[in-house]
């Protein structure tokens, strides 16, 4: 059989389809970064709420440097446990899985800087809190590879422990530079249980909304709706009279953030109709980074 040698015959062959770019909004959710983002923010309000005056700036880098090991792991522990081609895989684990050399090598250089400078820059208080934050990340793993085989259910556990995983090593790194405040004394604070809170709704916000839009059931839209609705009004009332019955005032920008943190999530929570999983996922993280502008502007009052 002889060539296409006609022109026309020529472009009538089909193209290969190209990948659509993704959205500069988009970026930090797929390159894992909005988890640091939100770590390392939040870390400056407990440092501004436990009047620390000054927290170096390896606290920050290592934070935020675990952290974003850890989501890259788990990102690369999905892909290997549900394969590349399950219904689960959410745009950004595709991304992870198709740059898969480059968050490999992303994973190993954080891990790597994360060791050295904790050897090398944190004072030595914080090898006592590496038993517990070790504790924590091993049982979200281990929970990670049990309930990523359901595509259902809503893993509850995996969601409580990653939340006051993320809030234990964000407020540790400034309970290390408090004195007179031991590792017992930051988890039965105020300020680290309704955190911790915040952080286990908003990570359990994405799995119901993904649920909800899954199930064709109305009844099951409504209870998830109110499995996520119940919770933070609990929450909401209880960052309300925390700030309310503070005498000195010093702890109420806290509260003040994290009451718009539940009213941000409230908000998605009645609009998740309207808006795609992507954005729903963006979205979420933005509930979480913009009480700290507002903790800024109280805080400075």
């Amino acid at each position: 059989m002889r060539a296409c040698v006609q022109p026309i015959a020529c472009e009538s062959s089909p193209s290969v389809p190209t990948e659509p770019r993704k959205p500069l909004w988009l970026l930090p959710n797929l390159l894992s970064l909005d988890a640091p983002l939100v770590a390392v923010a939040w870390l400056y309000v407990f440092a501004q709420t436990w009047r620390l005056g000054y927290l170096p700036w390896e606290s920050y880098l290592v934070l935020g440097l675990a952290t974003w090991a850890i989501y890259i792991a788990d990102r690369l522990l999905d892909l290997s446990i549900l394969g590349a081609n399950s219904p689960k895989l959410s745009i950004r684990h595709r991304f992870h899985q198709q740059h898969r050399k480059f968050f490999t090598t992303a994973l190993i250089i954080s891990a790597c800087l994360t060791l050295a400078l904790v050897i090398s820059r944190m004072p030595m208080s914080i090898y006592a809190k590496l038993m517990p934050g070790g504790l924590l990340v091993a049982g979200f793993f281990g929970v990670s590879m049990l309930a990523s085989q359901d595509e259902q259910d809503i893993s509850h556990a995996k969601n409580i422990i990653a939340g006051f995983g993320f809030a234990f090593g964000t407020a540790m790194f400034a309970q290390l530079y408090r004195s007179g405040f031991d590792l017992w004394d930051m988890i039965g604070s105020r300020e680290f249980i309704s955190f911790a809170t915040l952080c286990v709704l908003n990570i359990s916000a994405i799995d119901i909304w993904e649920h909800a839009n899954r199930s064709p059931d109305t009844e099951t839209k409504a209870s998830d709706e109110l499995s996520l609705t119940l919770p933070l009004t609990l929450l909401a009332a209880t960052a309300l009279a925390s700030a309310v019955l503070d005498q000195n005032g010093s702890s109420r920008p806290f509260f003040y953030s994290i009451l718009t943190g539940t009213a941000l999530l409230y908000m998605l929570n009645r609009m998740r109709s309207s808006l795609s999983m992507d954005a729903m996922r963006v979205l979420a993280d933005v509930a979480m980074l913009a009480p700290v502008l507002l903790f800024i502007a109280f805080d400075r009052r």
